[in-house]
């Protein structure tokens, strides 16, 4: 069975919905500024990719809002948006056909802030903290299930900013299965107080800016958003009518990287090598590399060395256009299939801003304005900390 592509919901520091996400993209168009949900002045860090002007009464049934926060609300619209691209009503449908299928990483930090609070000015009888984050890392896989009345196999994945790649190819998984439709992808957000110390504790948050492969990366840049994906049984969505498809998940793959100390590589080129693999793919037809693009310099010359022992030395555009939104954890990946699906549709490659920096010792063809050409395969690499690696071919899809 084929898994395609036919709805993308999106929301981005740069943009809301996949159209505005892609237009400020292709012009360079940052959504990073200084926090403003907080007084932050007294902290080293200060830069994120927020998400502006979504108000969720406008886009959520009012009787939703008292029972999710930032994150879930920020999935429910995504979703509901992608199913609207796709054109598909889930009545329309058997419940046990629909699958759900959604990473998160930070544990819905906004509301286990609040439940602490409880804690700390009502005494016990409220949900442990622990409790809270559990219960937040499947959340966003439930609450869609419920509105959309999706009961087919469903799940939540946890690896951090690779899980969001992960959700889109375990979901491919279950369209193999039988299911004729799952709902995939990554939406993360924790900029209250207590989520931006989390970030801060990891001594990987870049107090100048997000620039990866280059010669002053000192780090990343935190964010907020991400994507949910339509993805479909290609011969289901062609008895419904659906028309075109975006492109078609034709590989993944998922590594871990060897323990401290092992004496060997990293498991990202690994990854990258079984995905092209299992789509079939030869590295000389692949168009473009969506990096992880970590902003961290011993990262970046790993990720760099895993691209060039696969592609050769600038054997391949690369691009990171998360350096425009921060690094969105498990919404990172799946925002970075987006924008492949989007740049295989209209032909151009969207690139990474202020590339005068570039370290030439990474031997990357990293892209600066956008390219114009065809393309028809891209991989999308992701790595979480702790070892996580994932890699996601997209293809084109003709029917």
């Amino acid at each position: 069975m084929t898994a395609v592509v036919t709805g993308i919901g999106v929301v981005a520091p740069n943009g809301l919905g996949a159209g505005e996400f892609w237009k400020a993209t292709l012009e360079g168009r940052s959504g990073i500024a200084e926090l403003t949900g907080f007084d932050s002045t007294r902290l080293r860090a200060r830069l994120a990719g927020q998400v502006r002007d979504f108000d969720p009464r406008q886009h959520l049934p009012a009787r939703l809002l008292p029972q999710t926060d930032i994150s879930t609300r920020y999935a429910l619209a995504a979703a509901g948006w992608a199913l609207a691209d796709a054109a598909l009503d889930p009545a329309e449908l058997v419940d046990y056909e629909m699958s759900v299928v959604t990473a998160n990483a930070l544990g819905g930090f906004g509301y286990t802030h609040d439940e602490l609070r409880n804690l700390w000015s009502k005494g016990p009888g409220y949900v442990s903290v622990y409790e809270s984050f559990a219960w937040f890392y499947a959340v966003n896989t439930g609450q869609i299930s419920i509105r959309y009345g999706m009961r087919g196999p469903s799940c939540a994945l946890v690896a951090e900013q690779a899980g969001g790649l992960d959700a889109v190819g375990h979901a491919r998984r279950t369209i193999r299965s039988g299911s004729a439709m799952a709902v995939a992808g990554g939406v993360d957000s924790a900029l209250d107080s207590w989520g931006w110390s989390s970030h801060l504790s990891s001594g990987r948050v870049s107090a100048s800016g997000y620039r990866p492969f280059h010669t002053d990366a000192d780090g990343h840049v935190p964010g907020e958003g991400g994507a949910i994906l339509i993805i479909e049984d290609a011969a289901a969505f062609q008895r419904r009518g659906g028309g075109a498809a975006y492109g078609m998940i034709a590989g993944y793959a998922s590594t871990f990287d060897p323990p401290p100390g092992a004496g060997r590589p990293p498991g990202l080129r690994r990854a990258a090598e079984m995905a092209l693999a299992d789509a079939g793919v030869a590295p000389r037809d692949v168009d473009v590399v969506f990096a992880d693009a970590a902003g961290v310099p011993e990262l970046d010359r790993q990720e760099a060395a895993a691209i060039r022992g696969v592609f050769g030395d600038r054997g391949v555009p690369v691009t990171a256009p998360k350096s425009l939104t921060g690094r969105l954890f498990s919404g990172g990946g799946p925002l970075d299939v987006a924008a492949a699906l989007l740049s295989i549709r209209d032909g151009v490659v969207p690139g990474s801003p202020d590339i005068a920096g570039l370290d030439p010792a990474h031997g990357i063809d990293l892209v600066g304005e956008p390219r114009t050409g065809p393309v028809s395969t891209a991989l999308v690499l992701a790595r979480g900390r702790w070892g996580f690696n994932a890699a996601v071919v997209i293809r084109t899809y003709r029917a």
